[in-house]
């Protein structure tokens, strides 16, 4: 199955009547992707072509397509269903993170409790020939409650896990739009992943939005631009116009020349759509998103952070006891287990508070360059809305080109939809008609009869 995603998805954002024209300016695809995306869907979900009087294609796709092709190919089914395992194996990547940290804290806490205990009652047996009741040997209470991870990565946690009402509040988010949630919901456990790595490229999709924004400023324009249209959504823009040309080899575009020597740039099969189309919303320039440090609150982060200094500071006082190796040696268990594991330990405490620090300078690095690039594009967003008399006379000669043509299904002269007899019968009426215009415009004209008679 060699289906694109991209193109199925403009498809049922088109209404599944749709031109190569038409996918391409939606998802910004080159038009030879398009037009091969099309096809290979059309023969793999049943999908029919209509053909205008004027030789456009149209396709015209079912609107359970997705299901054909589920029902037709494994693979699809399996991919979907590893889609969602993913998901889940994600996220569970991520809050084990928050679980090593809480873990490691309290098995170094735990190891200087049980060394301290163990010391105080050797220091009281010397003193008292084992006088000392067993019960001093009990744990005292621990400032943190192990089972606290519980409530941690409840994905409803904020912080105040013996809220009352928390069931309510849950209630209440599930009649929230998601849209409207804050970045705040983001649970403990997901807050330190957050905190250590960072919630992804903000950008991830930056081509793909260029490529979307550029076919759609085309397409407002009716296939007929000029290079200053198109400089807010491109990087590395200079004087010559060079900056143009992968535009027109996506969009299988090509220049015109005006009588005064400028430059235009024409898109035929962006001028050709499925059905009347609007001029789309389009921003001024393509804006590239700063990187956040992290998307998790202040209080979550502070306490990430709090939690990472505390990790540091118990693998100091735990190291200091361990140091010779003669408490573990003598307490045996636990401590020796917690010795033998010490200095991974060491080095997720450290990692745990370099990486943020690293990843926090980097950061600052690279907003500056996306700052940079976003100020060129808006520069030259604001030049294109100040334009001169040049600009003014190619937008003007651009004009000359600007078309829309729209294929209705009166302009079809044939479609795979239905049997090709069926349809010549259906349009004998308009073939004759075409046929006697013809005719007619190719016959001889006729010339008045000279009467010589007396």
């Amino acid at each position: 199955m060699n289906s694109s995603p991209v193109v199925m998805k403009a498809v049922e954002q088109l209404d599944y009547r749709v031109t190569v024209g038409d996918v391409a300016t939606q998802a910004g695809l080159d038009i030879n992707m398009a037009q091969a995306g099309l096809l290979t869907l059309a023969s793999e979900a049943g999908g029919h072509l209509q053909v205008s009087s004027t030789g456009e294609v149209v396709y015209l796709f079912p609107k359970d397509f997705r299901s054909i092709l589920r029902n037709k190919f494994f693979w699809l089914q399996v991919q979907e269903v590893w889609a969602k395992i993913w998901r889940v194996l994600f996220y569970i990547i991520r809050i084990s993170f928050g679980i090593v940290l809480v873990a490691s804290i309290l098995l170094m806490v735990a190891a200087i409790v049980v060394i301290i205990i163990a010391a105080s009652a050797s220091k009281d047996n010397d003193n008292d020939n084992g006088g000392g009741s067993s019960g001093g040997f009990g744990m005292p209470n621990i400032w943190f409650n192990p089972f606290s991870i519980f409530w941690y990565s409840d994905p409803y946690y904020r912080g105040d896990y013996h809220q009352p009402q928390r069931q309510s509040s849950r209630g209440n988010r599930s009649r929230r739009n998601a849209a409207d949630e804050p970045e705040a919901e983001m649970n403990f456990l997901m807050s330190v992943f957050s905190f250590i790595f960072g919630d992804g490229d903000p950008n991830f999709d930056l081509e793909e939005r260029r490529w979307q924004l550029v076919g759609k400023v085309i397409a407002n324009n009716n296939g007929a631009v000029v290079a200053e249209q198109i400089a807010p959504y491109l990087d590395k823009v200079d004087g010559d116009e060079d900056y143009i040309i992968p535009v027109l080899a996506r969009f299988n575009g090509y220049p015109q020349v005006s009588p005064e020597g400028d430059l235009i740039y024409h898109f035929p099969e962006l001028q050709t759509f499925a059905q009347q189309r609007r001029p789309s919303p389009v921003s001024a320039y393509l804006k590239e998103e700063n990187w956040k440090f992290s998307r998790a609150s202040g209080g979550q982060l502070t306490l990430a952070g709090g939690l990472g200094v505390v990790n540091i500071i118990a693998a100091v006082v735990l190291g200091s006891l361990l140091q010779g190796g003669e408490i573990a040696a003598q307490l045996g268990g636990f401590v020796a287990f917690v010795d033998s594991i010490f200095g991974i330990l060491v080095v997720y405490g450290i990692g745990f508070l370099a990486i943020p620090l690293i990843r926090y300078g980097l950061l600052q690095l690279k907003n500056q360059g996306i700052n940079s690039r976003n100020n060129q594009r808006q520069q030259q967003a604001t030049r294109l809305n100040r334009a001169g008399d040049e600009v003014q006379r190619k937008l003007a000669f651009a004009q000359q080109f600007a078309a829309q043509n729209i294929i209705g299904s009166e302009d079809l002269a044939y479609t795979t939809e239905t049997d090709l007899l069926d349809q010549e019968i259906d349009q004998r009426a308009q073939i004759d008609g075409d046929w006697q215009r013809r005719l007619e415009q190719n016959s001889p004209p006729k010339h008045p009869k000279n009467d010589n008679s007396l």
